[in-house]
């Protein structure tokens, strides 16, 4: 589990001891996940064409396989395969990061995250 997830966590399950969870709108209720009023009108058929034929953008697949080598990686005890498996994220990681120069907000989650660790931490 990441830092970021580890920090989120304690802070969730803190709340919940608080009883500062309990009662919010929509409790109980399942989410509507159809809802497409924080998306601009002129974007909404190109959003809902996307979802329905179940596209993940190219940057959102190459991070979903660094993460799942990450996790392969902490479980492999061969030299062999954890090296070919470093070799792997090591690439997948330059190609995300050359992609990214600007093309994508997705891609800021590292600073996102700094500064939410930053935030939270400072709490």
């Amino acid at each position: 589990m990441l830092l970021i997830d580890q920090i989120a966590e304690q802070h969730i399950q803190a709340a919940i001891e608080r009883g500062e969870l309990e009662d919010l709108p929509g409790s109980g209720k399942p989410l509507n996940l159809d809802d497409d009023s924080q998306i601009p009108a002129e974007l909404r058929a190109g959003y809902r064409l996307l979802k329905n034929a179940n596209f993940i953008p190219p940057e959102l697949k190459m991070r979903r396989e660094i993460r799942n080598l990450e996790d392969l990686l902490e479980q492999l005890t061969d030299a062999p395969a954890r090296n070919r498996t470093q070799a792997r994220l090591t690439l997948l990681k330059a190609a995300l990061e050359k992609r990214s120069k600007g093309e994508s907000m997705v891609l800021q989650e590292a600073l996102y995250r700094q500064k939410l660790v930053k935030k939270m931490c400072s709490e």
